[in-house]
């Protein structure tokens, strides 16, 4: 029996979700999953060990067009991908206004969400 020690569930995403630094407007890598704590980013893009980043990305809405976030967030750890040129990287929020938090709990919890 696995035992899931994770303060909060981790949805992994299906499609492709860029995240862009919104500091730079460049795109740092895509969403890996994400929780109402953290995130894991499939880095394309050098990141800094343990620095602040300010970064964007939309959740997909199957009736809509997408719920925009930005968040501010600080990175925990980075682990070498098995792609060339990528690493995978957890960050954990720091920085989300409410009303988004609120839209990415309910993402996170919609129904047909897979979770890790």
């Amino acid at each position: 029996m696995i035992h899931e020690f994770r303060r909060t569930p981790r949805r992994k995403t299906a499609a492709t979700i860029l995240v862009t630094d919104a500091m730079t407007d460049r795109s740092v890598g895509r969403l890996g999953n994400v929780s109402e704590s953290g995130m894991l980013l499939i880095a394309s893009e050098a990141l800094t060990d343990d620095a602040l980043y300010q970064f964007r990305f939309v959740l997909p809405e199957s009736d809509g067009p997408g719920i925009a976030i930005e968040a501010g967030v600080h990175l925990l750890w980075m682990d070498e991908a098995s792609a060339p040129g990528q690493v995978w990287a957890g960050f954990r929020f720091i920085a989300v206004a409410a009303p988004q938090m609120a839209q990415l709990r309910a993402w996170i919890d919609a129904p047909g969400g897979t979770f890790e």
